[in-house]
């Protein structure tokens, strides 16, 4: 089977000729027939978050996947041959830069009706991390404010819309270019991080979503109000990460430290931070197929690559400058 795989951590990602996946009892069998791309895959081809999500090497890469039924196993009851589904696979089961996937059915779900494989494969990552920040930790309510960072980039761009359909005020910091792309997006409030500086300009927000962490994350931290939380997906982690991962008291205590100054920074301001790692969900994707197929949300695919460009394609992730998501089509 064809695939693209690393075989260091640094090293470069190279086409390979692979095993067939393993279907287990629970898994489905998917023909990928688009995969997403996330910063999430060099980040691990770098070995960046090797410490938190070590990988047995070659590695087949690839966080985002839509495509078609081909197989279940012998437990699966909620799919069949020939379904179109999408998935985030768990963290410890990526790999839909691949023909063939296999994905545990708990993390599978159909896909919208109303999206093209391209469109889908674009979404599970971004949409579950926007889903489980702004409804599952955020709890945000109609009428109350919410910062995103990063509006037009692949979370920006679905959490904005998300956000609107949960009623909220949303506020976001973009490039000049994309102030207008934004609004339309649903935007109320819109900063151009070139010419302006969001503390500056927002107050009393309940809740910001920061994709940039460091001095921005920081700066965040001010805009909230009292009782108001930050949700941080570029880090640093906190204590209730390493328990999720099941880290040993040694990676937990050295990944409490790494949050202690945010954190001791949110105390003072009568507020809090908070960590978020997503995690895949075949539950809160079909809540979220609920969203996309009733028009409230749409996925913003910024470029497809060819399956054969793949490696320039992960390739291109450090250059930015795509609105919404890259994908990589086998169609």
């Amino acid at each position: 089977m064809r695939a693209f795989v690393i075989t260091q951590y640094q090293g470069p990602l190279q086409e390979a000729d692979v095993p067939e996946p393993m279907v287990g009892e629970h898994d489905v069998l998917v023909q990928v027939r688009a995969a997403g791309l996330n910063m999430l895959d060099e980040k691990i081809r770098t070995g960046e978050f090797k410490q938190i999500l070590p990988y047995q090497l070659p590695q087949i890469l690839g966080n985002d996947v839509a495509g078609t039924v081909i197989g279940v196993g012998a437990k699966v009851q909620g799919f069949r041959l020939g379904d179109e589904v999408y998935a985030r696979p768990d963290k410890d089961r990526i790999g839909a830069f691949a023909e063939r996937i296999a994905v545990a059915e708990a993390d599978l779900a159909l896909k919208p009706a109303s999206l093209s494989f391209e469109e889908a494969a674009s979404l599970p990552l971004v949409a579950l991390t926007a889903w489980q920040a702004l409804v599952e930790r955020g709890n945000l309510q109609p009428g109350q404010r919410v910062l995103i960072h990063g509006g037009a980039g692949g979370v920006g761009t679905i959490a904005i819309q998300l956000a609107k359909h949960l009623g909220a005020t949303v506020a976001t910091t973009v490039s000049t270019g994309n102030v207008d792309f934004v609004r339309a997006l649903g935007a109320d409030v819109v900063v151009d991080y070139r010419s302006q500086d969001f503390e500056q300009l927002l107050d009393g927000y309940d809740l910001v979503l920061d994709s940039l962490g460091g001095k921005n994350l920081e700066k965040s931290l001010r805009v909230l109000r009292p009782g108001g939380k930050a949700i941080g997906i570029a880090g640093p982690p906190d204590a209730a990460f390493a328990r999720e991962l099941g880290a040993n008291p040694i990676l937990r205590l050295a990944t409490t430290a790494l949050s202690s100054r945010i954190r001791r920074q949110a105390r003072g301001l009568g507020v809090t931070y908070e960590f978020l790692f997503m995690r895949a969900s075949g539950d809160q994707l079909r809540h979220i197929t609920d969203v996309v197929d009733a028009g409230a949300l749409r996925p913003v695919v910024g470029r497809v690559f060819d399956f054969d460009q793949t490696v320039q394609a992960v390739q291109s992730l450090d250059k930015g400058g795509i609105r919404g998501k890259a994908v990589i089509s086998r169609a």
